[in-house]
C-alpha cells in the first residue's frame, strides 16, 4: 500500500470516527490493546456493569444474527442497583464509522458517573457492532445501519439486537422510555432507523449526525454552507465528488462510501438512500410535532459539511412544527472532543425524558452532584452555544 493511500485512510478513519490528528494521543488510541482484563478492570472501577456478549475477553459470547448469519458482538450496560427484574429505560447506542462496540467502553464511566451522581437518569444501555466485517477496520467503509449490499444491518439492530436486548434485560416496554442514539455515523443510524421504527422509539439523539445524505446547495456544490434560499436535493452521488476536506488539500471522495455499500453502477442508490434519508422521512413517514423528543449536536466547521446538513434538517422540521432540542459547537471539528463537549447537553436533554420511568425509589444515586449538567465530561469548562432561529426559506421544500 501506498504510503499516500495509507495516510489518506488513516485520516479518514481518524476524523470520521471523531478523532482528530491534531490529538494524536486520541487517534492512536483506536489501535490499542483490548485485553480479556479490560472489562473485568473497567467492571471494578464503575457503580454499574458492562456485560459481555463480544469475543473480545477470552471467552465468545457473541449473539448469532439471523439477519447477518453470523455471531455479532454487543456489550450492554445495566446501571447501579440493576437487579434483573425492576425495569429501567432503554438506550439504543449506536457506534460511527469505522468503530465497533469496543469504542462503548470509553464512555461508560462518564455514563456511569453521570447515573451515580444524578446527573443522568438510570437506564439499560445497549451497544451493538454495526462494523461490516465485525470488527473496526482503516479500509472497509461503514455500514451506516442500511440493508445494503454490505448486509441486512438494519435487520440486524432491529429484529436481533433489540429483541435479544428486551428477551434478557429488564428494560421499560413504553416507547416514551426508549432512545436511540449515537454519534456520526450511528448518529445517522440513529435517526434513519428511528423515525423509521416509531414503534420502538420515543426519542432519537445525534451527535454530530448526517441528516441529509442528499444534500446540494442551488448551485449544485456540496461543500457550501446552508442557505435556505439556495439549496437543493441531489439525483446523482459522483463517485469523485469530494465530501470531506482535512487542511484544505486532503479530500474524502464519495466513492468511499458509497461503492461498498451499492456497488459502482447502481441504479438503486438514489432510491435506497431516499428511503432511509432522515430528512425525507420527516414527510414519508408524516412525522408529527408530537411523535418525538428529538436531540442534534453538530459543530459549526465539520470537515465533512454535516453542519449544512443539520441545518437544512433543523430548518425543514421546524417548518412541520417539529423544534428539535440542538447545541452546536461552534468552533468545533468532527472529533471526539467535540462530541464529548455535548454530552452535558445530551445529559439536561435526557433527564426529564427518561426520569418518569426510573424506578419508584430508586437508590443507586451516590449523592447529588450534578456537575455534569454544567461542565464537560473531560477538559475543561465549555458553554455550549445554542443554535438561534434559523432563517427560514420562502416555501416549504417537497421532494
Amino acid at each position: 500500500m501506498s504510503t499516500t493511500r495509507l495516510a489518506m485512510a488513516l485520516l479518514l478513519a481518524g476524523a470520521a470516527l471523531g478523532l482528530t490528528p491534531a490529538r494524536s494521543k486520541a487517534f492512536w488510541s483506536v489501535f490499542k490493546n483490548f485485553g480479556p482484563n479490560r472489562l473485568e478492570r473497567l467492571n471494578g472501577k464503575i457503580g454499574g456493569r458492562v456485560y459481555d456478549h463480544t469475543d473480545n475477553h477470552g471467552v465468545d459470547r457473541r449473539i448469532c444474527s439471523k439477519a447477518l448469519g453470523e455471531k455479532r458482538d454487543l456489550y450492554v450496560y445495566v446501571p447501579p442497583g440493576y437487579d434483573g427484574k425492576t425495569q429501567f429505560p432503554f438506550m439504543l447506542w449506536l457506534h460511527g464509522f469505522g468503530h465497533d462496540e469496543k469504542n462503548f467502553l470509553d464512555f461508560v464511566p462518564y455514563l456511569d458517573e453521570g447515573i451515580r451522581t444524578g446527573a443522568i437518569p438510570p437506564m439499560v444501555i445497549v451497544a451493538p457492532d454495526g462494523s461490516v466485517n465485525g470488527k473496526p477496520s482503516l479500509f472497509n467503509t461503514g455500514s451506516f445501519y442500511l440493508n445494503s449490499k454490505a448486509g441486512r444491518f438494519e435487520d440486524l439492530i432491529i429484529d436481533d439486537i433489540v429483541s435479544f436486548a428486551f428477551k434478557n434485560y429488564a428494560m421499560r416496554p413504553e416507547r416514551e422510555a426508549h432512545v436511540i442514539a449515537g454519534a456520526s455515523m450511528g448518529g445517522y443510524g440513529a435517526y434513519s432507523l428511528g423515525l423509521k421504527h416509531k414503534e420502538l422509539f420515543g426519542s432519537i439523539a445525534g451527535i454530530m449526525p448526517p441528516l441529509n445524505m442528499r444534500y446540494i446547495d442551488c448551485h449544485g456544490k456540496y461543500m457550501s454552507h446552508y442557505d435556505p434560499n439556495c439549496v437543493a436535493m441531489r439525483n446523482e452521488f459522483p463517485r469523485f465528488e469530494v465530501i470531506g476536506r482535512f487542511y484544505g488539500i486532503i479530500t474524502v471522495r464519495q466513492r468511499r462510501l458509497i461503492d461498498p455499500l451499492f456497488g459502482r453502477h447502481n441504479p438503486d442508490v438514489l432510491s435506497i438512500l431516499s428511503a432511509n434519508n432522515p430528512i425525507e422521512l420527516l414527510e414519508t413517514k408524516s412525522i408529527r410535532p408530537d411523535d418525538y423528543k428529538l436531540f442534534i449536536g453538530y459543530a459549526g466547521k465539520d470537515e465533512f459539511n454535516l453542519d449544512a446538513q443539520a441545518e437544512h434538517f433543523i430548518d425543514v422540521a421546524r417548518k412541520k412544527g417539529i423544534c428539535p432540542d440542538v447545541i452546536k459547537i461552534e468552533d468545533g471539528h468532527h472529533s471526539k472532543s467535540t462530541g464529548v463537549k455535548m454530552f452535558p447537553a445530551l445529559a439536561r436533554w435526557l433527564t426529564p425524558i427518561l426520569s418518569p420511568y426510573t424506578p419508584p425509589g430508586y437508590s443507586g444515586l451516590a449523592g447529588g452532584n450534578h456537575a455534569l449538567l454544567h461542565a464537560p465530561l473531560r477538559g475543561g469548562f465549555v458553554r455550549p452555544v445554542y443554535l438561534s432561529p434559523l432563517p427560514s426559506s420562502p416555501t416549504m421544500l417537497h421532494w
